[in-house]
Formats: C-alpha cells, structure tokens, sequence
C-alpha cells in the first residue's frame, strides 16, 4: 500500500465536513503526513452585485483566510507537524478538483458528504463530482 504523504481536506463548517477534517486530522498524525486544508469563496452564492463589487469579495475571502487559519491551528494542536492551507474560489467540487489537487499534489482528498450552503449540497452533489473525477483517492466522510 502507498504511503500518505499529503492529505487535503476540505472544510466548509457543515457536520460532515467537521467529522472529516477530524478524521483528517488522525490519519495525517497515524500517518505523520502533511495536511493540506481547502475551503472555497463560493461565487455561485453571491448576487451579481456582490460579484462585481472587489471590496465584498476582498472582505468575503480575508473571512475565510481567517476562518480557515482557526482549522490549522487546530490541526497544529492535536500534533499534526506540517500544515498548510489553501484558498478557492468558484464551484467547490470543480475548483478542489481542477485547480486545488494540481497545486497541492496530495495523495489523498478527504471530504465530508454534504455541503453547508445551497441546495446541491443537501444532495451531496459537490462529494459525488470530487469522487468521480479527482486524480486521486477520495474518502468520503458521513
């Protein structure tokens, strides 16, 4: 079996993404891997107004930076040694998959089964797309 070296996880504060950044957490100390944290500025959420206005994408994104520095630090408490984040923006399962993965290089993608926001996430449509189509092993976390 292959070892881990690089585990991603995404995070975006739904329960199931909460049980798999834990899990990710356990595997990368078990596994002495880096963990590589991912959370995506969803546009398709924004208004037009919103979209086009540089300064509420500025203070979306600085939330987010912020919010996903908290995750880290978690991370950094339970005895993971190595830990980075990274910051997306677009649709989560295409932006993870199309510009995340190839950035990051991870042998691993971690991810919760639902979503926080929208409706797609209630039919986990984001998992399934990331399942279908990383380059990688996908563990989906429910």
């Amino acid at each position: 079996m292959k070892k881990v070296e690089r585990i991603l996880v995404g995070v975006d504060d739904s329960a199931d993404a909460l049980l798999a950044f834990d899990y990710a957490i356990e595997r990368a100390v078990a596994e002495d891997a880096e963990l590589i944290i991912t959370s995506v500025l969803e546009s398709d959420e924004l208004s037009v107004f919103q979209a086009m206005d540089k300064d509420f994408i500025h203070g979306e994104r600085s939330e987010l930076e912020e919010h996903i520095l908290e995750y880290r630090d978690k991370a950094l408490a339970k005895g993971v040694k190595n830990v980075r984040t990274i910051i997306a923006e677009g649709d989560a399962g295409e932006s993870i998959v199309k510009k995340v993965i190839p950035k990051a290089n991870p042998d691993l993608l971690i991810i919760g089964s639902e979503s926080k926001k929208g409706i797609k996430g209630r039919f986990g449509s984001q998992a399934a797309y990331m399942a279908r189509n990383a380059p990688i092993s996908v563990l989906v976390v429910r």
